[in-house]
């Protein structure tokens, strides 16, 4: 690549003079690259597929090898000192185990550099590792282990049974007694009576004694356990004490800039998030390495885009050349700080003209109503954003009682919503959704033509707690997700289809759509899962439900707004 006296400065091959320069900066979380950002990345897309400088597999050619996942990518258009165009280029984290590359800017701190004591950290970390791994592998911890856990389960058992048995003999004497009391004399009652007593005391004694054994031989088990678990938990407390040690060290060299020329610590930038720490490998992200980059070099950012390069990772839905929002949780906070004094294009979230955002009535009674949800309108308020569905339907309907909205369709998704006008019907339809038995249609459009022979997606969502709202594809941890899916119309670059949701998880069809796993095709206009257009083409076209007051199957449709 061409470049001036600054080797990390690349100029453009192309002709870029008749592309008018962006009034604002970029703003990081959610956009759509300006076309200077998109011939940088081809230009560095280009790069990649060709250079020899460093080898590093990006799982592109070998996408089954379960080791291997591509890596994020970052461009930023400056002006440097002299007026002259060009852009930045950075990756996330590390690559072919270098933090420095050549024509790429380096890392805000590089923990890698000779010197610098993280090494010896970490090499005490990784000896604890070590012998973590020997004790939790020893024959004879296991062994013990196992025995423990079936001896403490088969007297659990037991104890549990004999007291079931004292609760149940109890009982049969109350009942003997209760039918003896009009039946025997006084003094034979008083005889029957004592002889309860002493059975009572002898079972009570038998059950007290075998707990008590019980105790005795868990305590002996357990010390004979403990010589190992003890061992393997002040392991696992010094390894992590020393991590924390590490981290720090490594904390207390990340120091970043801003648009205002101020200086401060990524603890400090950290200090309100709900960790209050900063998590691991922040700072190390494409976006706040080029910022630092520019300020370091008086270089007047212009425009930022990031995006994928290679196998996308096992959770999360990355394809390949796309381009991507900054994440949340690392980069949020960073960019937050780094970017002030920099004027920036608006949150498209908040943009739009809620005039123009009508709501459209399908259906009512004097129970519910069925409306057409404009895309781009929240469901319920957001913590920003107010303006949603459920303040207009309560502004409307200032005498309905209880919850209005019934469920929630995601701000970018058009369709039907039902919204119930009492509390009565609101319970009725929450149950019909709660036990699944309300049937939904989705038509959506998506960004190229799938290749899955499957009429159904079956892959468990939950919440990416690095980066809300996304949802990862889990099989340890996440809540069952089940689509059914059929193709409508199809051409060489987008397929319209249908979708049957038989559950209801967050980012559902969105994920389903998306994930390699999936259709490997993201929904046409999918800010999160896709790249951002006019809007998400996802419309929920039908939805089949049992009326609430006169119990009758009702059908509700709206066209799709958008074609092939």
């Amino acid at each position: 690549m061409e470049n001036q006296n600054d080797a990390n400065f690349i100029a453009f091959k192309e002709d870029v003079h008749a592309i008018e320069l962006p009034k604002k900066f970029t703003f990081p979380f959610d956009y759509s690259p300006h076309p200077l950002a998109i011939a940088a990345s081809h230009q560095l897309q280009q790069y990649l597929e060709t250079q020899t400088d460093w080898h590093h597999d990006f799982g592109i050619e070998n996408s089954n090898d379960p080791t291997v996942m591509g890596k994020m990518f970052g461009v930023l258009i400056v002006k440097n000192p002299k007026g002259q165009l060009g852009f930045l280029q950075s990756f996330s984290g590390i690559i072919g185990k270098q933090t420095r590359l050549p024509l790429f800017v380096p890392p805000i701190f590089d923990r890698l550099q000779p010197g610098f004591s993280y090494k010896e950290k970490e090499k005490e970390i990784m000896a604890i590792n070590k012998e973590l791994l020997e004790i939790q592998a020893n024959k004879e911890y296991l062994e013990t282990k196992n025995e423990f856990q079936i001896w403490e389960s088969q007297n659990k058992e037991l104890l549990k049974n004999a007291k079931t048995q004292l609760k149940h003999a109890k009982k049969l004497r109350q009942k003997e007694r209760k039918l003896a009391i009009d039946q025997l004399s006084e003094t034979a009652y008083q005889q029957l009576h004592e002889k309860h007593q002493v059975e009572s005391r002898k079972t009570d004694f038998e059950y007290k004694t075998l707990a008590s054994q019980y105790q005795t031989e868990l305590a002996e088990r357990k010390d004979k356990l403990n010589f190992y678990t003890n061992e393997i938990e002040r392991l696992k407390s010094l390894r992590k004490k020393k991590s924390a040690e590490a981290q720090q060290l490594i904390f207390d060299h990340y120091q970043f800039k801003n648009g205002l020329n101020k200086i401060t610590g990524i603890t400090n930038i950290f200090k309100d998030s709900p960790n209050q720490t900063p998590p691991s490998g922040a700072g190390d992200c494409a976006a706040p390495k080029l910022l630092q980059y520019a300020f370091d070099n008086n270089y007047t950012p212009i425009a930022l885009a990031e995006f994928w390069w290679g196998k996308s990772p096992k959770l999360e839905v990355r394809q390949h050349k796309k381009y991507y929002p900054a994440c949340k949780a690392k980069c949020h906070p960073i960019l937050s700080f780094m970017l002030q004094g920099i004027e920036m294009d608006p949150n498209p979230v908040m943009s739009y003209n809620p005039d123009k955002l009508i709501i459209e009535t399908l259906y009512e009674d004097d129970y519910l109503l069925a409306i057409n949800k404009p895309s781009h309108l929240l469901s319920v308020p957001g913590k920003e954003l107010k303006d949603s569905v459920q303040n207009r339907m309560k502004e409307k309907y200032p005498d309905a009682t209880g919850p209005m909205v019934v469920h929630r369709l995601d701000m970018g998704t058009s369709g039907i919503m039902v919204i119930a006008k009492n509390l009565k019907t609101y319970h009725h339809l929450q149950e019909q959704f709660v036990k699944r038995t309300i049937k939904k249609q989705y038509t959506a459009l998506l960004d190229g033509t799938p290749n899955n022979d499957s009429s159904t997606i079956d892959l468990p969502l939950r919440v990416d707690l690095n980066n809300r709202p996304h949802q990862v594809v889990c099989f340890e941890h996440g809540k069952p997700a089940l689509t059914r899916w059929e193709i409508l119309e199809q051409n060489l670059e987008q397929t319209l289809v249908r979708f049957y949701p038989h559950t209801g998880r967050t980012h559902q069809l969105r994920v389903h759509a998306s994930h390699p796993k999936g259709l490997n095709t993201p929904i046409y206009g999918d800010e999160l899962y896709g790249e951002r257009k006019d809007r998400l083409h996802l419309h929920a076209s039908q939805l089949e439900f049992i009326h609430p007051e006169t119990n009758k199957k009702t059908v509700i449709t709206s066209p799709t707004p958008f074609q092939l």
